[in-house]
């Protein structure tokens, strides 16, 4: 028999969205499960250190451990107080997918779902932890609104065009990246509120709504409808919730596993697991060569014609 591989993904989201299916991978027998800490990075890193050596990967889930914005990268303190706890296990945050897969996504949206994407509107709830996906959305022709500083800075200043975004980023993030996580991302049980509405008129005016489920969850507001959204991350409940906001139609990035979306940390530890790499030693190249073979695809739920 095959030996079960474990991925476990840290997360300092709510405990109520945990989830564990087996599963298998090119031949490989996987164990991937989702272990919330309610917001918690001391409790984060006592469970990363119980885990270092004793799994095949670690996923570092509701945080992440690098922003990026053109060809700058800043470093999150909290992420890299919890990469630093874990020294022997192969340990990723999903950036490494959101370059490459969540672009694939984009390409699936045009060219296998036939979705015109020159001079759409589009919200991006937040471009600096996937940009991938958003430098994909405007090179495919797309009126993207970066809305990083106002969902995550609460600053009503939108955002077009990528030069105007790497510029605000450069200035405002070497200090913002100090600051606790939660500050400017919805952690813990405030997964579990609900949404409170706020700026709802640029929900209001995109076709589209794209990027992190919780920056977009957080102040959405109580109607959505005909929009497509383009996220992961979801449980049955988020997407009931959605159905109910008269949401049109749901491209989930990562492929469903046991009836949800796992994050993007999830699936790049188990990718980790398959190249026998460290996080470090893994280049785009190596991704987009296992993900040719694996043959993911987004998960296209459409709402409104979908039974419950």
């Amino acid at each position: 028999m095959l030996r079960l591989r474990r991925v476990v993904s840290v997360s300092l989201g709510s405990s109520s969205r945990d989830h564990s299916v087996e599963t298998e991978l090119l031949g490989e027998r996987f164990a991937l499960s989702r272990i919330g800490m309610d917001g918690s990075i001391d409790r984060a890193i006592g469970k990363l250190r119980e885990l270092d050596g004793n799994v095949d990967a670690i996923g570092l889930g509701g945080i992440d451990v690098y922003l990026y914005a053109g060809s700058k990268r800043y470093a999150l303190r909290d992420g890299v107080r919890l990469l630093e706890a874990v020294k022997r296990t192969p340990v990723a945050d999903g950036s490494g997918l959101k370059n490459t897969l969540e672009r694939e996504a984009v390409r699936f949206l045009q060219n296998d779902l036939g979705v015109e994407l020159r001079g759409k509107r589009i919200l991006m709830v937040s471009a600096l932890d996937r940009f991938g996906m958003a430098q994909a959305l405007v090179q495919a022709g797309a009126d993207v609104l970066f809305g990083d500083f106002i969902f995550a800075l609460d600053l009503d200043k939108p955002v077009r065009g990528l030069p105007e975004f790497e510029a605000l980023a450069e200035k405002y993030l070497p200090d913002a990246c100090k600051l606790p996580f939660q500050f400017f991302y919805p952690t813990g049980k405030k997964q579990d509120r609900a949404p409170q509405p706020k700026y709802p008129h640029y929900y209001e005016e995109a076709e589209i709504i794209a990027g992190d489920f919780h920056f977009m969850r957080q102040f959405m507001p109580d109607r959505l409808d005909g929009k497509l959204i383009l996220t992961n991350t979801l449980t049955p409940h988020d997407i009931q919730a959605l159905r109910e906001r008269g949401v049109a139609r749901l491209i989930s990035t990562t492929p469903d596993f046991g009836g949800r979306s796992f994050g993007t940390n999830v699936v790049e530890a188990a990718l980790l697991a398959l190249l026998g790499k460290r996080w470090e030693e893994a280049t785009p190249e190596d991704y987009e060569r296992i993900l040719a073979v694996l043959r993911f695809r987004p998960r296209v739920v459409d709402l409104q014609t979908a039974a419950p």
